[in-house]
């Protein structure tokens, strides 16, 4: 057995996985919430405990529980923990990494000691989405520009708490994920509006990163250089923001086309973030294919699917034939970075 996880800014993941040369489905999964624990190390304990034991008089109701047997796995000494892989929203370094947006230190060797396994090895987030993508099946995608290619380097976008960016090098033969920080860039205004959006962003951060406007925290920062700069901010509106997630309640009424605000708010994050795309494709050679994951693009892929979208994305001046050539996809599985942690998992449990 092998265990992985998802460890991202919000939430995390984890899985448990009889993973042998093929992808499976996980024979338990759990997903957590950030801000309940301490520490990973809570919720690892937490998701490795034995599950509490059935009363009697409920024992002919268990026999029929179906796919929910899986939650009953645990881990024992006849079913050992052979290895593990944690993809973690921040950079690693000597299989350590502190967190970008959390205030946690993992440590993947002391983990190890933990489980009791011979290694444990972390990756970045969006580094473990890259060698899931290597595993999704085509309806887990959906094409938004260009046609699907064969073969050639690839590269990730992932806005979501966060920006991850990660790259798919293809050597001819086999694919390499790199993980990247490419998501710290500095911010590249395209459009007087941008400009204005820069200047905006930079009376409150010294450094204006493209993760300052791609992420949940971006669009809510776009939003509201909307409303301090063109006053259009409906009182109806703005008595809703606090009773819910800001993010999520400006792509929805963006999405929904009312009110003027968001529908502005959400245009103009999707701009930046096709022609961040295209910085991407342009910065590898991403013959291969652009992937879109993370938490937001699938909940606002009506906006991806416009024309409006290709085009912000191929307005490279002269590198514009090239760019209409290179596939978009844009990922609709939200456990890839799990799969693709469990997958490293299983090379490292083969190699042993």
């Amino acid at each position: 057995m092998i265990v992985a996880g998802d460890i991202g800014g919000t939430k995390t993941y984890l899985g448990l996985f009889d993973w042998q040369e093929s992808r499976v489905a996980p024979v338990r999964e759990e997903k957590f919430w950030n801000a309940d624990f301490e520490s990973f190390e809570e919720i690892l304990e937490e998701f490795l405990q034995p599950p509490a034991h059935q009363d009697e008089d409920e024992g002919e109701e268990a026999e029929d529980v179906g796919e929910d047997e899986k939650e009953t796995v645990e881990i024992s000494p006849n079913m050992p923990l052979r290895a593990a892989c944690f993809g973690v929203a921040g950079p690693v370094v000597d299989n350590r990494c502190r967190t970008t947006n959390l205030p946690w230190t993992i440590d993947g060797n002391a983990l190890a000691d933990t489980l009791n396994t011979s290694t444990v090895r972390l990756l970045n987030d969006v580094e473990a989405m890259a060698h899931g993508v290597l595993v999704l099946e085509p309806e887990e995608t959906e094409v938004v520009h260009g046609e699907p290619q064969e073969d050639g380097t690839k590269v990730l976008l992932a806005p979501g708490t966060g920006l991850g960016e990660a790259v798919l090098y293809w050597d001819g033969k086999r694919y390499h994920a790199l993980p990247t920080e490419g998501g710290h860039a500095s911010f590249a205004p395209n459009s007087d509006l941008e400009i204005d959006l820069l200047r905006y962003l930079r009376t409150s951060f010294l450094h204006v990163s493209y993760e300052r406007v791609l992420s949940g925290t971006g669009l809510h920062g776009i939003y509201q250089f909307l409303r301090d700069t063109k006053r259009n901010e409906p009182t109806w509106f703005a008595e809703r923001l606090p009773t819910g997630d800001p993010p999520a309640l400006i792509a929805e009424a963006g999405l929904a086309g009312k009110p003027d605000i968001c529908v502005q708010a959400l245009d103009l994050f999707v701009s930046v973030l096709a022609a961040e795309a295209g910085n991407c494709a342009l910065n590898t050679l991403a013959r291969g294919g652009v992937y879109i994951g993370g938490g937001i693009p699938p909940k606002i892929i009506d906006k991806l699917r416009d024309p409006r979208f290709s085009q912000a994305f191929i307005s490279k001046g002269r590198y514009k034939r090239l760019l209409s050539s290179i596939p978009v996809h844009v990922i609709l599985n939200d456990q890839t970075a799990l799969l693709g942690a469990a997958s490293v998992a299983a090379s490292m449990e083969t190699e042993s």
